[in-house]
């Protein structure tokens, strides 16, 4: 008897409140069901990531299965933050696909060097963040075998 998949939690880490919302109802409209949680800077992301201060409660800061990061966020950027947790043996399995309005080639080979699963450059549409997502949901969450879910 085969065990149900229980659904990933996809943390989406980007400083912009419009972003964010606009990402949740393009995860919504494209019927990715998965919890979503988000924070709004690298430190937050990596507060969320070692269960820090108001993450402390395993219950508030499930282990994600999918991380969605900008680059260009206050305090610790997405570059940052990616170097971190690339470099740590307990985080690093977790797929990181970067999601930035940036198109520049130097954000595309450094991400990638530090470890990012994808880089996609956020569409300016609505309806072409709804497909992205869509697509993100079918290949991260119903195509790719992720590790089995630890505890960090």
């Amino acid at each position: 008897m085969s065990e149900v998949a229980k659904p990933i939690v996809i943390l989406l880490a980007d400083d912009d409140e419009e972003d964010r919302m606009l990402a949740a109802d393009a995860l919504e409209e494209s019927r990715v069901v998965n919890d979503l949680r988000f924070v709004e800077d690298g430190d937050e992301l990596l507060d969320y990531l070692y269960r820090r201060g108001r993450y402390s409660d395993p219950d508030a800061a499930p282990t994600p299965g999918l991380i969605l990061l900008d680059l260009n966020m206050p305090k610790k950027d997405g570059r940052e933050a990616l170097r971190e947790i690339k470099a740590d043996p307990d985080l690093r399995r977790i797929p990181i696909v970067v999601l930035t309005t940036s198109k520049a080639e130097e954000d595309i080979y450094r991400t990638y060097d530090l470890g990012a699963n994808s880089f996609i450059t956020k569409p300016v549409s609505f309806d072409g963040l709804v497909a992205v997502m869509r697509d993100l949901g079918r290949y991260w969450i119903e195509i790719v075998e992720l590790p089995p879910d630890r505890l960090v």
